[in-house]
């Protein structure tokens, strides 16, 4: 019987604010992807910290891929600490937040407002002063997180994302797909990834690996397997991953790679199975590999099948903190909310 963490309850409730998302804030999106459809920005600009950052990640690879906007991540100490503000007339500016508060991330985003941006805010806290100054303020609905590890936040921030991309382009099979998400998340949760946890118990070291739209969900496990487990884990996109930190690869060394059922999942297979041919332990989500232990991933559109991939391993990370002896609840030396000027 797994413990009943406020990590592991709140990550099991990832369905539910899916559902609330979908059902509010269509309207909401729908009128925002029009207005981008007439008034198509320039560039896009992300702005965000910690896991947030890791759904900007995400919303890189979506937009470029499908609009063939150039999207970048602002640094917002440019703003707060530099002083500087780029010339950012004509561009969407997405901020991501949990809380809302940051004070570098309310200056960034004041600056790009004035400089002429599109500014859209997606946020767990609706009464947040980033919701204030924005032109667009999209709730997460994620409800109240009381464990220090975000987990339905984010999903809620890859959700809003991909709901934002469909609006936008009118991707019909996103649209469609978009609907299933509740359920699939349900079904992603109960995936067995116990052979992970019994790899991982003792390990002090690890790779995550991934390429494309799953890169965001690798530097949110590689953070959560830190913060939760007391792992050193370093995310690397598959591509990057042969450009030094290779060498690192020996016999028992532990890799979790992640992909989805695009272009990009041929490469992983390959790098998964020479990986295992230098004899590090591979655990491999969403496909197979000579060597590699295969975790279950439920097949759906590629573009959200990361966010059932972190959902499955939200539930792994819960058990292996417990089998660590680690309250996942309570990282050390680590507050809810970080406030950076």
């Amino acid at each position: 019987m797994i413990a009943q963490t406020r990590m592991y309850q709140e990550a099991a409730s990832a369905p539910q604010v899916v559902g609330a998302q979908l059902t509010h804030n269509a309207p909401l999106l729908r009128e925002l992807g029009a207005r981008l459809r007439k008034e198509p920005p320039r560039a896009v600009v992300t702005c965000a910290r910690g896991s947030s950052d890791h759904a900007a990640t995400y919303a890189k690879y979506l937009i470029e891929s499908h609009t063939h906007v150039l999207t970048s991540s602002a640094a917002p100490s440019v703003s707060s600490i530099y002083e500087s503000q780029a010339d950012l007339d004509g561009v969407l500016f997405i901020a991501i937040s949990q809380s809302g508060m940051s004070p570098d991330l309310l200056t960034a985003t004041r600056n790009a407002r004035d400089s002429g941006a599109i500014t859209v805010a997606l946020c767990n806290s609706p009464e947040a002063p980033l919701m204030r100054i924005v032109d667009v303020a999209v709730p997460l609905h994620a409800g109240p997180e009381t464990s220090v590890a975000a987990t339905k936040s984010y999903i809620a921030s890859l959700s809003s994302i991909a709901q934002l991309l469909a609006h936008w382009t009118e991707d019909r099979k996103l649209l469609a797909a978009l609907p299933q998400l509740p359920e699939l998340l349900t079904r992603a949760w109960k995936c067995d990834w116990t052979p992970a946890v019994n790899a991982l118990r003792k390990a002090v070291n690890l790779f995550v690996v991934a390429r494309g739209y799953g890169l965001g969900v690798a530097q949110e496990a590689a953070l959560k397997l830190k913060e939760t487990c007391g792992l050193h884990a370093e995310a690397f996109s598959s591509a990057e991953v042969k450009h030094g930190p290779m060498a690192l690869v020996r016999a028992e060394f532990p890799v979790l790679m992640f992909t989805q059922r695009d272009d990009t999942r041929a490469g992983i297979e390959e790098l998964a199975a020479e990986f295992a041919a230098r004899g590090a332990r591979v655990l491999l989500a969403g496909a197979e590999a000579r060597g590699a232990v295969s975790l279950p991933a439920i097949e759906a559109n590629p573009v959200i099948e990361p966010l059932l991939a972190i959902q499955s391993f939200y539930a792994m990370a819960n058990a292996l903190a417990l089998a660590r002896g680690l309250d996942p609840d309570r990282p050390p030396h680590l507050n809810k909310i970080t406030e950076t000027v």
